[in-house]
């Protein structure tokens, strides 16, 4: 331990937060990681979440409380009214809540971000992170992939797809869509497996894949419910965090601090510490302290499901029958971005948490946007750490977005009417979606259905996004340092410089297991 207190502290114990954590310990780095949620031991986790489908635990109120946010809440388009944001609040984090999803981005994304300034973050760069962090039980000794890592990476197989995997994969190949087994290989598109972050059939968080390991190590010590406040300067470099535990407000002091509290709470910290746009501090009463875009740059994947009324024989049998393992990724046409689209299988309806559906014969095909355009923003309400920000994700706020959307989702009717899914519905398709397909042929109805119905894939990022310095909308440059301060640094989804054309979880993990190595 330095004369300051601590090497680091990390503030957030979810797939950022937790593998850097550990990963700095190991070096030799003595480290402080707080948790604003519960810390538990791997064998303390409701068992319902280790469950493959979620919907088990999402209609389970013993198993949310505590280890799900409340009160955070979010609008997707601008059309729609406020709904909960499920974030996951603990040790593990998301990673703990989440639908498993071991997807990786493309290597466009991080090649763009290089190009966009983020030096470092090729995708050369980060693959040697992506192979270290997974356990790739099909494809581990490919040269891309790893074994041995905290994360294992398992596809069902073929006979254990439900029946709505199989015919989004039977209605994608026919549609000219081309199989490729490995998601996760560079340059795959098509068809493929979800891979999941599961072994012998349970959820592997990153509580368990690094936390669990990481207690045993002399240099980390793990808080949990200690909420930050705000971050702690000394002229101009932070120096510790002011915490907020059972009633009482302490300080730890270190030589480096770095956000890794999520979307929501590592812009939300950067806020309250004077980090931010300098009206909407100034409106709080907060003193400014650097003036930069935080909270205005967020994005998400907007989705839209077609609803499959799933005969008794098609239906999930049980509450663990997965939710969904095929994928279809795909470039929605000329002018679109490679890879830029997404199918998706339901075997059951989730097709956002909030409105998870316990009813078995209930499926659907979705379709989401891969690579967004749209921004949105979120802002501090109170200077109270307790109240959460507001959060306006502004989905389909680009009208480019909106164009490649309205043309998805008439793919995926065409899909789901298909000779491929008739064996598996109960009732006509038409009429199970019928104000889609009555406003599906004009662009103004469907665009006004689309804003109206559109939900995310909690997906979030981009609230504390990286750039080149000189670059407006930059928050962190590309060692994640928070500009204009010295010490602080945010290392979560907030700072990726856009939504991946891939769930999140996997790049977030390898974004910790990266700048451990860089601290």
């Amino acid at each position: 331990m330095t004369g300051t207190g601590w090497d680091i502290i990390v503030v957030g114990a979810g797939s950022a937060g937790a593998t850097l954590a550990v990963r700095s310990a190991e070096r030799g780095k003595r480290v402080l990681l707080l948790e604003a949620g519960p810390d538990y031991r791997s064998a303390a986790m409701h068992e319902a979440w280790r469950s493959p489908n979620p919907v088990r635990a999402l209609l389970d109120p013993t198993a949310t409380e505590g280890v799900v946010w409340t009160g955070v809440n979010a609008s997707r388009t601008d059309r729609q009214a406020q709904a909960p944001y499920w974030r996951g609040r603990g040790v593990g984090g998301s990673s703990s809540i989440n639908g498993q999803i071991a997807i990786r981005p493309p290597v466009e994304d991080f090649d763009d971000w290089a190009a966009a300034g983020c030096a470092g973050w090729s995708s050369g760069d980060v693959l040697p992170y992506f192979a270290r962090l997974e356990d790739d039980e099909e494809f581990g000794d490919e040269p891309y992939h790893g074994r041995g890592g905290p994360t294992p990476i398992y596809r069902m197989p073929r006979e254990r797809w439900g029946a709505v995997d199989s015919a989004l994969s039977a209605a994608a190949l026919a549609a000219g869509h081309p199989w490729a087994p490995d998601v996760n290989a560079p340059g795959a598109t098509g068809v493929s497996p979800y891979p999941i972050t599961s072994r012998a059939g349970r959820r592997v968080t990153v509580n368990d894949g690094y936390l669990e390991p990481g207690r045993s190590l002399t240099g980390l010590t793990i808080r949990g419910d200690a909420l930050v406040d705000q971050v702690v300067f000394a002229g101009n470099r932070a120096v510790g965090v002011r915490i907020v535990q059972d009633g009482a407000t302490t300080t730890e002091y270190a030589d480096e601090i770095v956000l890794s509290a999520g979307v929501i709470h590592s812009p939300a910290i950067l806020l309250r510490s004077g980090v931010g746009p300098a009206a909407d501090l100034r409106r709080l009463g907060i003193t400014v302290r650097q003036e930069l875009p935080v909270g205005a740059g967020m994005q998400d994947h907007p989705m839209v499901l077609v609803e499959l009324p799933l005969t008794e024989e098609a239906a999930n049998k049980t509450a663990d029958d997965r939710h969904t393992n095929v994928c279809v990724r795909y470039t929605s046409g000329p002018g679109g971005l490679p890879h830029d689209m997404m199918f998706v299988s339901l075997n059951q309806n989730v097709l956002s948490m909030e409105a998870a559906d316990p009813r078995f014969p209930a499926g659907g095909f979705g379709v989401w946007l891969n690579q967004s355009f749209s921004r949105g923003v979120l802002r501090l309400t109170s200077t109270d750490p307790r109240a959460q920000p507001e959060v306006h994700e502004r989905m389909l706020s680009d009208a480019r977005d909106l164009e490649r959307l309205r043309g998805g989702v008439r793919a995926l009717a065409e899909l789901a009417r298909g000779p491929e899914v008739a064996p598996i519905v109960a009732a006509s398709v038409e009429a199970s979606n019928s104000r889609l397909f009555a406003v599906l042929d004009d662009d103004d109805q469907l665009d006004d259905h689309l804003l109206a119905t559109a939900v995310d894939a909690q997906h979030g990022t981009s609230t504390c996004p990286m750039g080149a310095p000189g670059d407006a909308a930059t928050v962190v440059d590309p060692s994640c340092r928070v500009l204009g301060v010295e010490g602080l640094r945010v290392v979560d989804a907030s700072i990726f410089p856009s939504v991946p054309r891939a769930n999140t979880n996997l790049t977030a993990i390898m974004a910790g297991e990266l700048m451990a190595d860089r601290l």
